[in-house]
């Protein structure tokens, strides 16, 4: 992930599409948020995150306006990287509910999905806990190019994360040594 955004024009020379869209597989006691702040201290690019649950409103039309929005702003600030959290909220089944807000917001994902350029510098990741519950139509192959799952993170990990965390706190003590 870190070198398809990192070394872009690299692999754009040698031709192949790169994988722009990852769903993050997080076991459910895990913080999916720390991963994509983990790769965002190695990454050299704008860094957008959302919360599915708030992409779905009561007025219809508002979700997919947020979802045209925050793509809108990827695209202009390229490299970039979207991360939405919890996207089985937004990318459930559809025909479960009778919840339309929430259909026209999945129906604006899957469009913007299918609208990257091979050549634009925005990489989506999306975690979820519960893969099992998503639209056949959101995982598909041809729209997640990668399914990742996400183990522990490391001791060296936990201690980035920590790291990132805390840089701005004042402590007494060595940051290190906690």
């Amino acid at each position: 992930i870190v070198s398809c955004i990192n070394e872009d024009s690299k692999y754009m020379k040698l031709g192949p599409k790169l994988p722009r869209w990852f769903c993050l597989l997080v076991l459910q006691e895990q913080e999916r948020h720390c991963w994509p702040v983990l790769w965002l201290v190695k990454l050299e690019c704008r860094f957008f995150s959302i919360s599915a649950s708030e992409l779905v409103e009561v007025f219809v039309g508002t979700g997919a306006a947020r979802v045209r929005d925050i793509f809108q702003e990827a695209r202009k600030h390229s490299p970039s990287i979207i991360f939405i959290d919890e996207i089985d909220a937004v990318g459930g089944q559809r025909g479960r509910t009778l919840n339309c807000e929430r259909d026209q917001t999945l129906s604006q994902l899957l469009t913007e999905m299918d609208g990257f350029d091979k050549d634009e510098s925005v990489v989506v990741m999306t975690a979820t806990n519960q893969p099992e519950t998503l639209d056949s139509a959101l995982m598909r192959p041809a729209r997640f190019s990668r399914k990742v799952l996400v183990g522990e993170p490391d001791e060296e990990s936990r201690r980035k994360i920590f790291a990132l965390y805390m840089r701005d706190v004042p402590m007494k003590e060595d940051k290190e040594a906690i």
